[in-house]
């Protein structure tokens, strides 16, 4: 037996209660701006506020869930012009989403960085270390979470 809540299960929406669909197809509306508010959301696919707010942080779509995941990385970079810079460009060419960025004052010429990043699961966590620490001035790259 599972400890209850601790788990993720796929199931057929068709078997699902109507409600559930209906969470999921205003929490839609919501993301891709369609409804400005999630009242306005839940009057469109016809449910309660309160059933809302009762399932969308529990229930998502497959591919809102799976298809991308949140990153961290951190990194030692010299304390040189452009590094950072170097790092945001190449996350970009790579299709990451830069959610965070938290850069502490270099101390014996090396700072401390972590990003956090979107990034697409259809690329792989272990290319994207190497190709960040494969930028002039990177010195060390780990993936604290996403792996």
């Amino acid at each position: 037996m599972s400890d209850k809540g601790s788990g993720l299960v796929i199931v057929s929406e068709s078997v699902l209660p109507e409600i559930i669909s209906k969470v999921l197809e205003a929490k839609r509306l919501r993301a891709s701006g369609e409804a400005s508010t999630s009242a306005e959301a839940c009057r469109a696919v016809g449910i309660s506020r309160s059933a809302y707010y009762k399932y969308k942080d529990s229930v998502w779509g497959l591919e809102e869930r799976f298809s991308d995941r949140i990153v961290s990385v951190y990194m030692l970079l010299r304390d040189e012009k452009g590094v950072l810079s170097s790092i945001i460009q190449r996350l970009y060419e790579l299709g990451a989403n830069i959610l965070t960025i938290n850069q502490n004052i270099p101390i014996d010429s090396i700072a401390t960085v972590t990003i956090s990043v979107r990034y697409d699961t259809d690329g792989k966590t272990g290319t994207l270390r190497s190709e960040l620490a494969g930028i002039k001035g990177v010195v060390d790259v780990k993936l604290i979470s996403g792996e």
